[in-house]
């Protein structure tokens, strides 16, 4: 495999620096469902509930993570529903922590 354009490598460390926040890891695990085809979608307050972070703090990380399209939104009425953008953010979350377990049974 070759190394990726500059551009390409660019988007990744992008993408890696923006999932590496606890908060926003946190926000993704509860977001995830329990098989690929699974579509879990919370709102601000779930979400709050299950990460214990602050309302404002998670509304910002949200954001964060929509800018960088690791999670979607749809509006209902007055609540607003969000969701991991596609399968790719769940395989991410898959690979990292493999790779941490499998580091920790290694030692």
């Amino acid at each position: 495999m070759s190394i990726p354009s500059y551009e390409i490598i660019d988007k990744m460390e992008n993408m890696l620096n923006i999932a590496s926040d606890s908060t926003r890891i946190k926000i993704l695990y509860s977001l995830l469902g329990e098989n690929e085809e699974e579509n879990i979608e919370k709102t601000v307050s779930e979400i709050v509930e299950e990460t214990s972070a602050s309302q404002s703090l998670a509304s910002h990380q949200l954001k964060v993570l929509k800018d960088a399209r690791l999670i979607k939104s749809r509006k209902q009425g007055k609540n607003v529903f969000y969701s991991l953008c596609d399968r790719h953010v769940k395989l991410l979350l898959e690979v990292v922590y493999e790779h941490v377990v499998e580091e920790d049974e290694d030692e």
